[in-house]
């Protein structure tokens, strides 16, 4: 696995789901670009509090940041190409709220009072 910072939009809502045991788990996908604007879809999946919390008060389409362990896959479209993906655990997510929350906290620039 590889320790990765992506940063891309939401890809319609985050979804709880329920392993075997009973425990929750948040599931999106979000769409990032690389530099030469390429688009990539990262699975994503989340068990912790704090980024499963982040990922619920999402809406499609916001933007966001993760960090966490990547794992690189590829798939096969309907076509036979074959395409890029990745998976990743989430260990923390990142919004503008969070940015600006944390600003806040460190009498930072950018702030309102």
């Amino acid at each position: 696995m590889i320790d990765a910072l992506v940063a891309g939009r939401l890809m319609g809502d985050a979804s709880r789901r329920l392993d075997k045991a009973g425990r929750t788990y948040i599931v999106a996908r979000v769409l990032a670009r690389n530099k030469t604007d390429e688009e990539f879809i990262v699975n994503v999946i989340a068990f912790d509090e704090a980024p499963c919390a982040a990922l619920l008060a999402l809406a499609d389409g916001e933007a966001l940041t993760l960090s966490g362990a990547l794992t690189p896959r590829v798939w096969t479209d309907k076509q036979g190409v074959a395409r890029p993906s990745l998976d990743l655990i989430a260990a923390q997510v990142m919004t503008a709220y969070h940015a600006s929350r944390k600003q806040a906290a460190l009498g930072g620039a950018g702030t309102e009072e």
